[in-house]
């Protein structure tokens, strides 16, 4: 077994409190001495200027930070036993979704929120997929690969690198780890709809995990009869539900040329007639401007943009032109209708975005109603001390006028 390295890392005193009380993520401006780390997977002992020990972690470069605080014991390993208690945590907490005969697709292990941040852990009828977000991580594999087989009977297990290899691991580069291959498509139910998902076909599987509860709701109690929108569509999960809830009719819109086929491969694993249904690639923003220009106007409007894209003639960051793709969207929707306005971006909160709403409607001189708003599914459990890993804010907003 590899010896790792072990760094201290001394934290400035204005952040001792923080991270006593339990602060999962090392980010540099918290340490006096964050130049010392260097090669990551190396175990890092957060101490204060007096060198009394605070809490242990591993250093692993992500978007997010440095890396994460695994434990707040000093006698801790981080070893096979440390990764098999975290595991078997998480997967009791998801015991109603193992449970299930209605869904078969959700979070085992939701980062931080867990105990473990870069890591997840999501269940796909049998199958499990580790995706890794830092080099770090990544080199706790094997350990956590052990863990994991030693908690739980598997068909297969699959992982996906959402770090830059850097040439790095070119021995690792399948996403298939071991057990037998899935199906392709992979059919998995969400509340009884059926998904059809492929583990081994690029970073994403083909469905967002994260809303199930708002494509629930949709389906029970906002599409019946109703003409739907569903924009930055991807497979066309949202659109599936609302047509499964009895919608008059819906339009799927995005940019990427393969949105049509896993479209109509959605609706018609759930015996709905693609043909039925409006699939239409196309930028969002160009589409807004025809159905502008058509007069064409829909009952329900789902927003669902990624954090930032880039066409080639638009760029959308949600911090700044979400309030711009509300207006696009308020002027489509009919009286009394409904928009979903949803964002995973992580750079604010929900009462930021409840401004952009607000905003959107005033420059409009239109009125408004918040029926009801969501944030993380159960299975996508958040750790209190960290309130930024609650990334997902949806609100299903009713134009008055």
């Amino acid at each position: 077994m590899q010896t790792r390295k072990e760094i201290n890392l001394t934290l400035t005193p204005a952040f001792v409190k923080q991270y006593v009380n339990g602060y999962p993520l090392i980010f540099p401006e918290a340490f006096t001495d964050i130049s010392k780390l260097k090669e990551e997977g190396s175990i890092v002992n957060l101490v204060d200027q007096n060198k009394h020990f605070i809490a242990k972690g591993y250093y692993g470069r992500q978007n997010k930070g440095y890396g994460w605080v695994l434990s707040a014991k000093k006698e801790d390993k981080i070893d096979v036993h440390f990764f098999k208690k975290v595991i078997k945590d998480a997967i009791d907490h998801r015991k109603m979704f193992f449970d299930s005969q209605e869904t078969t697709a959700f979070r085992v292990l939701n980062g931080e929120g867990d105990g473990m941040g870069g890591l997840t852990i999501d269940y796909f009828d049998g199958y499990y997929l580790l995706t890794w977000y830092s080099i770090g991580i990544y080199t706790f594999k094997k350990a956590i690969l052990e863990a994991l087989q030693s908690l739980v009977e598997y068909k297969g297990i699959y992982q996906k690198k959402r770090f830059d290899t850097k040439g790095q691991y070119l021995d690792d580069t399948d996403d298939f780890v071991c057990g037998e291959k899935a199906p392709e498509p992979l059919i998995v139910k969400e509340n009884g709809v059926n998904f059809a998902i492929y583990l081994d076909d690029g970073a994403m599987v083909g469905v967002f995990l994260d809303q199930k509860d708002v494509r629930r709701t949709i389906r029970d109690k906002y599409a019946k009869g109703k003409t739907v929108l569903n924009t930055f569509s991807y497979t066309g999960a949202f659109s599936v539900f609302a047509a499964l809830g009895g919608a008059k009719k819906t339009t799927s819109v995005d940019l990427a040329n393969r949105s049509r086929a896993k479209t109509e491969e959605q609706f018609a694993v759930n015996n709905i007639d693609p043909e039925l249904q409006d699939i239409i690639v196309e930028d969002v923003f160009n589409y807004f401007k025809y159905a502008v220009r058509k007069k064409l106007s829909f009952d329900l409007v789902v927003l669902d943009p990624p954090s930032f894209a880039r066409s080639k003639k638009h760029t959308f960051s949600a911090a700044k032109d979400y309030t711009k793709l509300l207006k696009e969207a308020i002027q489509i929707t009919s009286k009394n209708g409904i928009i979903v306005a949803s964002t995973n971006a992580a750079n604010f909160d929900m009462k930021r975005f409840k401004s952009f709403i607000e905003k959107a409607f005033k420059e409009l001189g239109g009125k408004y109603r918040i029926e009801e708003t969501f944030s993380l599914p159960e299975d996508f459990k958040v750790s209190e001390k960290f309130k930024e890993g609650d990334y997902l804010k949806v609100v299903f907003i009713r134009k008055i006028n």
